[in-house]
């Protein structure tokens, strides 16, 4: 699959205390201990609901999931232009409050619920014309609501904008208050792609043999005076090669970390909600610093074949992101069914297991085929 069919996609919709668990048994020889966290499950699945569904109906699906070894469904309830809940945030409208009618259904057939939202970008037409402001910037000075990199729908909020951070947070709080809800899973929590994954580049056209500046963002008025204030230098005008700047590649990375760790984290536990991510392997080219963010467990996408590797990788990826946490916060390994075929996905499983991660999460439910069920159920419920 190539960079813009993933994108669009994605784009339809589209991520603790040591243990020692009994270990499944498709996950022999993996590390006699490795990170868990209190009340969170094992094994998870992206959803992207499809509207208009009965509750008999949607108790056939979660039974479904449920019947195959997964215990957490993340249905998307925020992609970006609606919500699927009630959200009472001004300029967010609502296509119908499902997340609160899932909820309890999900829980019904032995589910945890996690809500997945986008996070920072933005398609709603209200917001971009009331708040042209509110858009990351790249390096040629183009604004994000106007030249989108990519695709159209890459339309990113930047990270340093006080409104933009009140803006997400809001949306956090807003599930924070749904009754039942388990937990809220961020997506997109970062700026777009300054580097595609290896695999991606050709397939669409484009060839990054270093950080180009119309995929370079984070130049916004707002960005640029804060880190002038903190180093006397404006990375626009004053550098002349700002992708080399150690300092400012750091200040980008915290104003991702900040958002998340002074905002949204602690407003999930605020109300009692564990908050995970979905995260990038190849973080430093979404200015991602993910092990460093104060969230419960992070569920990075390990799509080999956008990166050109084979399913090892997958495993060596785990290992690379424990590390970087010090083996103390969980990750899920995130599963590109699209990549896998049947007969591949239980070494998938195997490796991350082996590598020392708590579980597996697939993406997505609607990729899953009837001999991916059967080989799902017999690996993880076994």
């Amino acid at each position: 699959m190539d960079k813009r069919q993933f994108l669009k996609t994605l784009g339809k919709g589209a991520l603790a205390s040591m243990a020692l668990p009994a270990l499944s048994s498709c996950g022999a020889g993996r590390p006699a201990v490795y990170p868990l966290v209190d009340g969170l499950p094992t094994n998870w699945i992206w959803l992207r609901p499809q509207l208009g569904l009965s509750d008999d109906e949607w108790k056939q699906i979660f039974g479904k999931i449920r019947a195959a070894g997964i215990e957490a469904v993340l249905p998307q309830i925020f992609n970006s232009r609606e919500a699927l809940f009630e959200i009472g945030v001004p300029g967010v409208p609502v296509r119908e409050p499902l997340l609160e009618r899932l909820i309890p259904l999900a829980h019904e057939a032995g589910l945890q619920a996690h809500a997945w939202m986008w996070s920072m970008p933005c398609n709603i037409p209200e917001i971009i014309e009331k708040h042209p402001d509110w858009f990351a910037v790249n390096g040629k000075g183009e604004p994000a609501h106007e030249k989108p990199a990519y695709v159209d729908y890459y339309k990113f909020l930047c990270p340093c904008h006080p409104e933009v951070q009140d803006f997400v947070q809001a949306r956090v709080e807003a599930l924070g208050r749904i009754e039942g809800l388990d937990g809220i899973h961020l997506d997109y929590i970062r700026v777009p792609d300054v580097i595609l994954a290896e695999g991606l580049q050709p397939k669409y056209g484009i060839v990054q043999d270093r950080e180009y500046p119309e995929y370079d963002y984070s130049y916004s008025t707002y960005c640029r005076e804060q880190f002038k204030a903190q180093t006397g230098i404006d990375p626009l005008t004053d550098l002349e090669d700002p992708s080399g700047n150690e300092a400012w590649r750091q200040f980008r990375y915290d104003a991702v970390s900040k958002l998340v760790n002074d905002r949204l984290a602690p407003t999930a536990h605020r109300y009692g909600k564990k908050i995970t991510a979905a995260v990038f392997p190849n973080w430093e080219s979404v200015r991602q610093q993910w092990h460093k963010w104060d969230l419960d467990a992070f569920l990075p996408m390990l799509y080999q074949g956008f990166y050109n590797e084979d399913i090892d990788w997958i495993g060596e990826q785990v290992k690379a992101g424990l590390e970087r946490l010090n083996n103390d916060k969980p990750i899920y390994s995130g599963l590109f069914i699209p990549q896998l075929s049947p007969d591949e996905l239980p070494r998938a499983i195997d490796v991350s297991l082996q590598a020392g991660a708590s579980g597996v999460c697939l993406f997505d439910y609607s990729a899953l085929t009837e001999e991916h069920w059967a080989v799902v159920r017999k690996t993880l419920a076994g």
